[in-house]
């Protein structure tokens, strides 16, 4: 059975709910009071355990998650969650090795910010989710197979791509990226995770491939979108942003 968040049984008319999961009093309540001054409506929970309490009793819309939690350790909570939700998780780490956030973001992590933060660069994160939440509830109900994003548009029936009315002529490989992009708007997807859904194993860890393939992909579509639309994470992977 689905558990509706906030988001979806309110039908977009409040702002999101958002749990905050902390074990460091200042953060949060740094983290709480930024939130709360724009609006947000705010959970807390300072371990593990409560935070997965809280996530059946509150069904909250957005997560924020620390990693290093007195009991669980927060790879295990984005485990477990991704087993029966789809609840955008924003990690807040002082891991800063790029294999953590890595491993955070295989798992099923959306976004994954550093400490120490600015409270802009997180609400800018914050804003990337909610417009991740407003597409996935826009589209839930729709049986058109079709995707938009400003003038890129992709018809998955027939296989075409069009930016602003105009054909764009893809690769199968380009066009199974743009897809698998398209799919995950807004989340960052690993190199692994790509080479995964794309060549389903046989090429681990080619990212020099991926690249290529990356940056031919854009050359094809952001000069007549006028836009960047796929965002580069140096050594981790690749988002599609909404425009």
């Amino acid at each position: 059975m689905k558990i509706l968040n906030r988001y979806e049984r309110n039908n977009m008319s409040n702002q999101p709910t958002i749990l905050i999961v902390e074990d460091d009093r200042p953060v949060r309540n740094l983290i709480s009071m930024a939130l709360k001054s724009r609006d947000y409506q705010v959970e807390t929970s300072i371990d593990g355990k409560s935070a997965m309490l809280s996530l059946t009793g509150h069904a909250p819309d957005i997560m924020i998650l620390d990693l290093g939690l007195p009991d669980i350790d927060g790879n295990e909570i984005i485990k477990k969650i991704r087993e029966w939700s789809s609840l955008p998780i924003i990690v807040v780490s002082a891991r800063s090795d790029e294999r953590d956030k890595i491993d955070a973001l295989d798992l099923g992590a959306d976004d994954y910010i550093t400490k120490p933060f600015s409270v802009d660069e997180l609400l800018a994160h914050i804003r990337v989710a909610v417009r991740r939440l407003q597409y996935i509830h826009e589209n839930t109900e729709k049986t058109s197979p079709e995707f938009k994003n400003g003038g890129l548009s992709i018809d998955y029936n027939a296989g075409l791509v069009t930016v602003y009315d105009e054909e764009v002529h893809l690769t199968p490989i380009e066009y199974k990226l743009l897809c698998i992009m398209a799919q995950n708007i807004g989340r960052v997807l690993t190199h692994n995770f790509i080479l995964k859904e794309v060549w389903n194993n046989t090429l681990p860890n080619d990212t020099q491939s991926l690249r290529v393939y990356m940056a031919s992909l854009r050359a094809k579509i952001e000069p007549i979108l006028g836009d960047k639309i796929i965002q580069t994470h140096v050594g981790i992977g690749y988002r599609m942003i909404r425009i």
